[in-house]
């Protein structure tokens, strides 16, 4: 076994990492995203955010794994900051440096490894991105490109802490980070053939809510929501609150069909919540919606769903007002 070797910059590498004051910090949404949707983009049981400690690799995020550090001198972690781009195993037991190493011969079983170094704003690089599988493979030159991409979203968010990417009062997405992750989910599942499908909201009477209730109201109405959208769609889904009462959620592997399925458990589960809202506050909840399927001939990318879905959205709140008129 090869225990990686330190990089010339060591000592300004650690003091840019300790720097952030992120190590042995709790779990993070904003991280724990990422590894999720690397995971399932990928198809591979294991993906990390990994920060390379003095003596340890350290786990800012982890899906599919335990541990929340391993010593540095078995990690393969280690050895991607050595170089510039993605560090690529394709089968460590086949691989001199690791066919012997504790995390190969043993848990987590180790074979695929692919680690893309994450930088600070001075360019020192602090841990990687990186994805495991258990069988022998290799990435294409599309895939490398797109685990490079969701790196630099993970760097955007070591190292611009103060970026506002995340609405304050939900804890999802805001506009601008929906645009950043949104974007790069649909280009991949253009590049695989995969369907995705956008559902644009608006919460009906919401003004209503404010003006009656107060403002303390709408906050809880607009938390109330996003919770609930949450937990009715998937890790890798990628959920927004655009400004407002306007929120989305862009669905990476799923037709118009299954989202207006999804819409309809939705549907059923703010019913459930509107008995508990109207029996203890006095007012429900209610949304319109937009459902648009991607399609590459039509659609440039995720301005145009956004735009197309608003639209849909609107014209069918506008046109169920005139009939409740008539």
């Amino acid at each position: 076994m090869h225990s990686p070797d330190s990089p010339e910059d060591e000592s300004m590498r650690l003091r840019a990492l300790r720097a952030l004051n992120i190590l042995d910090t709790p779990a993070e949404e904003r991280f724990d995203r990422l590894t999720r949707i690397a995971q399932r983009l990928f198809n591979v049981p294991i993906s990390l955010v990994s920060l390379v400690d003095g003596h340890r690799q350290w786990f800012k995020s982890k899906q599919g794994l335990d541990a929340q550090e391993t010593p540095r001198n078995i990690s393969f972690c280690g050895h991607a900051l050595l170089g510039d781009g993605i560090f690529m195993i394709p089968d460590a037991t086949q691989d001199e440096r690791f066919h012997d190493n504790p995390l190969v011969t043993g848990g987590p079983e180790i074979r695929f490894y692919a680690g893309c170094p994450l930088h600070s704003l001075d360019g020192s690089k602090l841990g990687t991105l990186c994805i495991i599988d258990r069988e022998p493979r290799v990435l294409s030159d599309s895939d490398l490109q797109l685990l490079a991409d969701l790196a630099h979203l993970v760097e955007s968010e070591l190292v611009a802490v103060e970026l506002a990417t995340l609405d304050e009062l939900t804890a999802i997405a805001n506009r601008r980070g929906f645009a950043m992750l949104a974007q790069h989910t649909l280009d991949y599942c253009e590049l695989k053939s995969y369907n995705a499908t956008l559902v644009f909201f608006d919460l009906n009477k919401f003004k209503a809510i404010n003006d009656s209730y107060g403002h303390a109201a709408g906050d809880r109405v607009l938390v109330t929501f996003a919770e609930m959208l949450k937990s009715q769609t998937r890790g890798s889904d990628v959920l927004a609150r655009l400004g407002g009462d306007e929120f989305v959620a862009l669905l990476p592997k799923t037709s118009a069909e299954q989202a207006k399925q999804m819409i309809t458990g939705f549907r059923e589960r703010v019913t459930t919540k509107n008995r508990e809202l109207n029996e203890r506050y006095g007012y429900k909840i209610s949304f319109a919606c937009g459902i648009v399927e991607f399609d590459p001939l039509n659609h440039a990318g995720i301005d145009d769903l956004l735009a197309e879905s608003d639209t849909l959205m609107y014209t069918r709140k506008r046109r169920r007002h005139s009939e409740s008129l008539a």
